[in-house]
């Protein structure tokens, strides 16, 4: 059953420290799976951004159990594990992108055709989402460390979502000024902030909720006003 109009949930979340597990899903990607209406969801995660890890997925496995959802693995490296990418992703009601290098994520989807596949899967209702490099990749592009400790704006995103976006906006101290400067430059268009634990909700390409997992954090939007200068605005956010 897929969700009644294209979804995306773009974070800065979605992973809590498990109880008799090593990771739990927290309440950004409950909220995800919510809004594919996926009575048994089937979630699919992909974990391009950080080299596809076999130990990382056993976590996540494990929180999958105990959430009680189907989940599989898109695996990319070495070669994808399915003869038909398309159909694979396509059969699942839920997408989350887990966090890792955006650029090297963005280059291998690249590689195997996995932009075009995607929107499709988003025409059709399968919810999208995910955090960190996995919230930048729905955007025009976003702030990263894919290069190094100095951060850089990459502008290649997949543009499902026709802004900017910035993540970890209030743990990792250069974000905001690096995201000010982009915006300033006409590097980045309107972008889409989120603090730690917060989540941005898109019905089509319309933000229509700031979310957040925890009792404290924002989400905020940053543009360029008539004299060239950032503004920055904070949104209302609702705490799940």
């Amino acid at each position: 059953m897929p969700a009644d109009q294209p979804t995306i949930v773009a974070t800065s979340g979605g992973y809590i420290a498990g109880r008799r597990t090593e990771i739990e899903f927290g309440a950004l990607v409950h909220h995800a799976v919510e809004l594919s209406g996926a009575r048994r969801p089937r979630v699919c995660h992909v974990g391009t951004a950080s080299g596809d890890q076999r130990s990382w997925q056993a976590n996540v496995d494990e929180a999958a159990r105990v959430a009680g959802w189907d989940l599989a693995h898109l695996n990319l490296f070495p070669m994808p594990q399915v003869l038909d990418v398309a159909e694979f992703v396509l059969s699942h009601d839920v997408v989350w992108v887990g966090g890792g290098s955006v650029a090297n994520l963005l280059a291998v989807w690249t590689v195997h055709g996995l932009g075009p596949v995607l929107r499709t899967a988003w025409e059709r209702g399968v919810v999208l989402g995910g955090v960190s490099a996995g919230s930048i990749c729905w955007y025009l592009g976003g702030s990263t460390d894919s290069f190094g400790p100095e951060l850089r704006v990459v502008t290649n995103g997949l543009g499902f979502l026709p802004y900017g976006s910035g993540v970890h906006f209030d743990s990792e101290a250069a974000r905001r000024p690096v995201v000010h400067e982009a915006v300033r430059d006409g590097v980045l268009p309107e972008t889409h902030c989120t603090d730690d634990g917060a989540g941005l909700v898109y019905f089509g390409t319309r933000l229509v909720e700031a979310v957040s997992e925890r009792s404290r954090g924002g989400a905020y939007v940053v543009v360029r006003d008539s004299s060239g200068n950032p503004q920055e605005e904070s949104l209302d956010i609702r705490r799940l």
